[in-house]
């Protein structure tokens, strides 16, 4: 299908050299430390970015451009695909209930497409090639046309090839017809990505060949002496036979980390950074989208308190934290009322802290906000790999399991009795762990940011803002195992990759309750198409509504979903290179 194929694509403009990961720590390190004295960086460093702001279109009719565009991020020229020429592509900017037309024109020298992500939208409007249309080829126009039936923070990107990784994402922002129900003086999009220099398939090919090619925060002799030192021989040379005879690393956090990636907020790099003005009195609304291609962001301003007024485009009932995770095409909208004539820093911190984007909310251009430092690096734990047994009590591991089917009795989500059972397309090389006893967990923040001194937002603080639409019980239950081999790149579900997997097939009008088994030890963003995912996090009902729902490594989650809309759809994780196989098409009939 062409969604899943390769693209050829030439990232380079012939004599450039490509970048170095010193040159990259470095451009961090020299923006922060000019920061940190008061210094806008932009002032005594190279340009890191050559490419116009993303303008904001409005209006029911929009003209959109697919093509090739020179950028600068890193110090390189390299080519980017865009939309109008800019990356991020533009904003565009709907009313709900309206009609929208979208004339889409691919310039470039392949196919391509856009999926709205989020938005309910008619089957062949969904823009996913091979499943919901032919996409668009080269020199071609097609018409998107379809009616807005609801409002919100989403965004859109390409579903051809890895068009998003190069640059092919744009935020989406839907005016309420009614008054909504929190009030703002002024807002900004704050789209989070990532960029690297190199070609995304070479990415790839790197990952099939070793899976760990990007991380270099591997184990070493000093780590094991001082676990030695800490808790003995013993539980030391226990917890390392177990790692070794699963051929994992506690500290592969992220496939591909800040050696190539260059982390951009609205485009901007960590040495040049965004910046957004206020009034000292005035409530901001940032609406935060993670178009990344494979990066989780931690994100804090510190000195302001963040209350979250939306997720995915959803009003819930208003939080206030200090630090939210966003995974890979999760949305949350938040306000912030600054008190001082300051500038704070918006702080984004890749999970597996190799790096971060940045910007500052400021009351004057000159007033800039120092960075805070990166908390530690994470490491995984036993419950992060779905482990009974506690921290000193390792007797076995996954792959030392009996091929029974049931490994765990009990219920799996809010109000569901069945079992965890592994599949028999479970065993084999194309799976290296399974989760002993995966938890339910939502009200966990995740690795990295487990008793960090900071409130943190958590699945089990979202409460929709209106009572659940459809309050019925689920008529069935589909379990699904998120699955992988890491040594060897191998991404699926149930065991599964998407090339020789069958269509979940799903009937018009039901309700089932979908429960993910993450059996890995990566966190996935899952992305359904077409319809909501009523997330069972708390409070049945006023169920948060989701559009992408992130599974903790060796935890499992369960969510709603009324099968409103017929068609062929998309079901997938989002990290992008982890889409080829764990990926499912789903037919509502």
């Amino acid at each position: 299908m062409r969604v899943m194929k390769n693209p050829k694509y030439t990232p380079t403009i012939p004599g450039t050299a490509p970048l170095s990961r010193r040159r990259f720590v470095t451009g961090i390190a020299a923006g922060g430390a000019l920061l940190s004295l008061g210094i806008d960086p932009r002032r005594g460093l190279a340009a890191t970015a050559a490419h116009s702001e993303p303008q904001t279109l409005q209006g029911n009719r929009f003209d959109l451009r697919i093509g090739y565009q020179e950028v600068n991020f890193t110090g390189h020229r390299r080519i980017a695909t865009a939309v109008n020429g800019t990356v991020p592509s533009p904003v565009l900017r709907w009313r709900e209930g309206d009609s929208v037309t979208l004339r889409v024109t691919n310039q470039l020298a392949v196919d391509s497409s856009i999926h709205w992500h989020g938005i309910l939208v008619p089957t062949d409007m969904d823009g996913v090639p091979g499943l919901s249309f032919n996409g668009i080829a080269p020199g071609e126009t097609f018409e998107y046309r379809f009616d807005v039936k609801q409002s919100g923070t989403f965004w859109y990107h390409s579903h051809s090839d890895f068009q998003e990784q190069t640059g092919m994402y744009g935020a989406i922002v839907i005016d309420s017809r009614q008054p909504e129900p929190f009030t703002y003086d002024r807002e900004y999009v704050v789209m989070l990505s990532d960029w690297s220099d190199e070609d995304p398939e070479k990415i790839y090919a790197k990952l099939k060949k070793m899976s760990h090619y990007y991380n270099f925060r591997q184990r070493t002799a000093g780590d094991l002496w001082r676990d030695l030192e800490r808790q003995g021989l013993k539980q030391t040379w226990n917890q390392r036979a177990m790692w070794n005879r699963m051929r994992m690393s506690y500290r592969d956090i992220s496939d591909v980390t800040g050696y190539t990636y260059t982390f951009l907020m609205n485009g901007r790099t960590p040495a040049d950074g965004w910046t957004g003005q206020f009034k000292r009195g005035e409530k901001v609304r940032l609406r935060f989208v993670n178009g990344a291609a494979m990066s989780f962001f931690d994100v804090r301003i510190p000195g302001l308190e963040m209350t979250v007024v939306a997720a995915d485009g959803q009003n819930i009932e208003p939080v206030t934290v200090d630090e939210f995770r966003i995974g890979v095409a999760e949305t949350y909208d938040v306000i912030v009322a600054p008190k001082n004539d300051t500038a704070y820093s918006i702080f984004a911190q890749a999970i597996d802290r190799t790096g971060y984007a940045r910007g500052t909310l400021t009351p004057d251009p000159s007033l800039r906000a120092s960075v805070p430092e990166m908390d530690p690096a994470p490491v995984l734990t036993h419950a992060d790999m779905g482990m009974a047994m506690d921290h000193g009590a390792i007797d076995h591991s996954m792959h030392d399991m009996d091929n029974a089917a049931v490994t765990t009795a009990g219920r799996v989500g809010h109000g569901s009795t069945e079992p965890i059972v592994h599949r028999a397309t479970e065993f084999g090389p194309q799976v290296d762990m399974r989760a002993e006893d995966p938890q339910y967990r939502p009200n966990d923040p995740g690795i990295g940011l487990r008793d960090n001194g900071r409130r943190v937002l958590t699945y089990a603080d979202l409460s929709n803002l209106y009572p659940s639409p459809d309050p019925r019980d689920p008529e069935r239950e589909i379990q699904l195992h998120l699955t992988g081999n890491m040594a060897r790149y191998m991404w699926s579900i149930n065991g599964i990759k998407f090339a020789d997997s069958e269509p979940l097939e799903l009937e018009y009008g039901e309700r089932v309750r979908i429960t993910l088994v993450n059996d890995t030890m990566m966190n996935h963003p899952i992305h359904l198409h077409g319809m909501w995912s009523d997330l069972e996090s708390g409070d049945g009902a006023h169920l948060p509504r989701k559009h992408t729902v992130i599974v903790q490594p060796g935890s499992k989650i369960s969510y709603l979903v009324t099968a409103d809309a017929r068609g062929t759809w998309a079901y997938h994780c989002h990290l992008l290179f982890h889409m080829p196989g764990m990926f499912r098409t789903v037919i509502v009939s």
